[in-house]
């Protein structure tokens, strides 16, 4: 019995669940007042060069308040269009300072709600000789023994040594609901600033003062000590040599103006306002303002998503992957077998087969066990008996008979592994059907898991354990795929049942039978051949795979060593999250592209918007090109420059959300790119520019 999916949305981006603790408005009012202060503080010439756009910006602005000084005391002519080019000049460096503090001030937030968890709390540590003194958390170092007890606040990270507790972690994680932490295993890490809930444990301290995980939660979050990635420092580069090149460009103009003039003896020569002005409008100041905001963002989102990535080339990363490696059990699958079908052999009702099952099923609390009771409830209306009220003697599982039941009266239930329960039924006098052994091969050959099911010495039928695929996971995958993204299974099953679910769920290829060492050269393979490759992981055997991968996404609640190898922390502990991740850094690398194409083609349609306006005195043959009929090459460079600053502001949300995008491949990408924000960056100048040119007229501004 399957229960209905509803397709998922075209949008891969809708996929990513949107309940988040540390989500704010996208201008929340302290956020939006953070970053206006920061806008001016960016103004400092020392920390705006390492945006080469901006700070070009920034020199013309200051050159022009000096001009525009000058002419003042003077009473030059044509103070007044000085004064509205450096106003709008300086607007542009905010702007775009404020779209790079905004995204900061998001980050920084995090960072301080983090540092509220943070109290120097006592800790009660354990010294060789077994006795117990208590300190401030902040002298412990890696090494020490410490004991947290129900009510304690656990004073650092660590791993369980002793014993077994309930610990509250919603101050990292958000979560409400308690975890379990015990020695050895993938549970046994803990976080420095978690409670304990129940019972004690004995921690060892794996890290010294200021070098816990939310310390360096509290420092990766911080927007502004955000290293930039290969591909933004190549942008970067680009649009520096664009901008360099233009420079050239509008510095050999007032030569040529000058050459023209008295060649002529008509005309004007461009004034150094009209050039910077024009300089400002010819790079890619769109991009230039919004580049560093994009990848700021993104980290945001990331950790808006309870995932702490160790850096933005983490992030980055993930959006460029091409094969994506997900654990079957608890990722792919619901993690626990369920019962999904009762089958008789000759002769037996299957009714009489459903109720048998069910009464040796009614004290067992393991997952299958409570989906026999279900799905003979669902297929025929059995209702589960009060075990109080049966009288009966309960047989647990057992590892040596491998099988459970129920002694009922008379009746001897019993289910388990096929062959133990064909000793079963030979012990008790029984024979054995002919059926019994070819259902469950069939059912083993499908990828799924036989129990037989007898009455004393009657064999009645097989029980169909299977993994159950999670709802929609075939329809996530294949989006996944649509993006050039290839899937990969990891599994500890026999090839023949992981080739089955590798089936149902539409997964691309799978690893059977998986070792560490295995995961280890499957993901060496796949980047010898020039392929980046995330995955999941949670245990130190993890580790070594974790640390190869190109993005390895460890749960909060596996081992130190799986959270030290990994280059981002899921703080939630779902597995399925990596394929969430993988939209985050799709989106990422489409906004920037998108904003990229954007810019260079909004660029090109100020080229013809102004510069025939601009020389149509020094050149009459340009006014041809004046299509807009701008009213004067004043108004034209104005109008130009308010759009250049405007657009950047404009793009700010844009910039911080992300553009929404289809899962496709690479060329669709950039066909809709093209088409969307680059006819619409070619576009959007001339009605614009048009428009505020006659706003400046009516105003008699220009």
């Amino acid at each position: 019995m399957t229960t209905p999916v509803a397709a998922p949305p075209d949008d891969l981006t809708a996929l990513i669940p949107r309940k988040t603790l540390r989500a704010r408005p996208l201008f929340d009012r302290e956020l939006t007042q953070r970053a206006l202060k920061q806008s001016f503080v960016k103004l400092n010439p020392a920390t705006l060069i390492n945006n080469p756009v901006m700070f070009v910006v920034e020199v013309g602005a200051a050159l022009i308040t000096v001009y525009l000084a000058r002419d003042a005391v003077r009473g030059a002519p044509g103070v007044g269009f000085e004064f509205q080019i450096a106003l709008w000049l300086w607007f542009t460096v905010l702007f775009a300072n404020f779209a790079e503090a905004m995204a900061e001030a998001r980050g920084k937030a995090q960072a301080d709600t983090l540092r509220k968890t943070k109290t120097d709390t006592l800790a009660k540590r354990v010294a060789a000789d077994g006795t117990m003194e208590r300190v401030p958390a902040s002298q412990l170092r890696a090494g020490d023994v410490v004991l947290a007890e129900a009510g304690d606040t656990i004073p650092g990270d660590g791993e369980v040594m002793e014993g077994i507790a309930t610990v509250d972690e919603s101050v990292i994680t958000g979560e409400s609901a308690p975890v379990i932490r015990e020695s050895g295993g993938d549970r046994s890490a803990v976080t420095g600033g978690t409670k304990v809930l129940s019972d004690a444990i004995k921690i060892r301290i794996t890290s010294n003062p200021g070098e816990t995980f939310l310390d360096r939660m509290i420092a990766l979050v911080e927007g502004a000590e955000r290293q930039k990635t290969p591909n933004e420092i190549a942008l970067n580069i680009l649009i520096a040599g664009m901008t360099l090149i233009f420079l050239l460009a509008v510095v050999t103009l007032q030569p040529f103006a000058v050459f023209a003039v008295h060649a002529a003896g008509t005309g004007a020569v461009p004034s150094v306002a009209v050039l910077a002005a024009l300089l400002v409008c010819l790079i890619p100041t769109t991009i230039g303002g919004l580049l560093s905001a994009i990848g700021i963002a993104g980290m945001d989102r990331v950790m808006q998503h309870n995932v702490l990535a160790m850096s933005g080339k983490a992030v980055e990363a993930s959006g460029d992957i091409n094969t994506l490696l997900l654990d079957k059990t608890g990722t792919i699958t619901l993690g626990d077998r369920q019962a999904v079908e009762f089958i008789p052999v000759e002769g037996v009702d299957p009714r009489e087969l459903a109720d048998a099952a069910q009464l040796a099923s009614l004290a067992d609390e393991t997952p299958e066990g409570r989906s026999i009771v279900v799905l003979a409830k669902e297929k025929f209306q059995l209702r589960g008996r009060e075990v109080s009220e049966l009288e009966a003697n309960f047989i647990p599982f057992s590892a040596y008979t491998r099988m459970s039941g129920v002694d009922l009266h008379e009746r001897r239930l019993r289910k388990g592994a096929t062959d133990a329960i064909l000793k079963f039924v030979k012990e008790q006098g029984g024979s054995i059907p002919a059926s019994l052994e070819e259902i469950s091969e069939r059912i083993a050959r499908s990828g799924g898991t036989p129990l037989a099911v007898a009455d004393g010495s009657r064999a009645l039928g097989i029980i169909h354990l299977k993994d159950i695929v999670k709802g929609g996971m075939k329809e996530r995958l294949a989006q996944l795929r649509a993006m050039g993204i290839r899937s990969v299974m990891i599994t500890g099953d026999n090839p023949l049942t992981a080739a089955a679910i590798a089936q149902e769920a539409g997964v691309d290829d799978f690893l059977a039978q998986a070792t560490p060492k295995d995961k280890l050269e499957y993901i060496r393979r796949e980047q010898a051949e020039g392929r980046l490759v995330a995955m999941t992981g949670d245990g130190t055997n993890d580790a070594p795979a974790l640390a190869q991968a190109d993005v390895g996404v460890a749960m909060n609640t596996g081992t130190m060593a799986a959270k030290e190898a990994g280059n981002m922390v899921d703080l939630d502990s779902n597995p399925t999250k990596l394929i969430e991740v993988v939209a985050i850094g799709k989106q990422l690398l489409i906004t920037r592209g998108a904003l990229t194409t954007f810019s260079i083609m909004n660029d090109v349609s100020k080229y013809f918007a102004i510069i025939p306006a601009m020389f149509a005195a020094t050149y009459p043959e340009l006014s041809a090109l004046n299509i807009m009929r701008l009213h004067s090459p004043q108004s034209a460079v104005l109008a130009a420059v308010i759009f250049n600053a405007l657009i950047i502001i404009a793009l700010v949300p844009l910039a911080l959300r992300g553009v929404k995008y289809k899962p496709q491949s690479a060329a669709g990408m950039l066909r809709r790119n093209l088409w969307i924000y680059g006819l619409g960056g070619l576009i959007a100048p001339f009605p614009c520019i048009w428009m505020i040119d006659r706003i400046l007229g009516l105003l008699h501004l220009a």
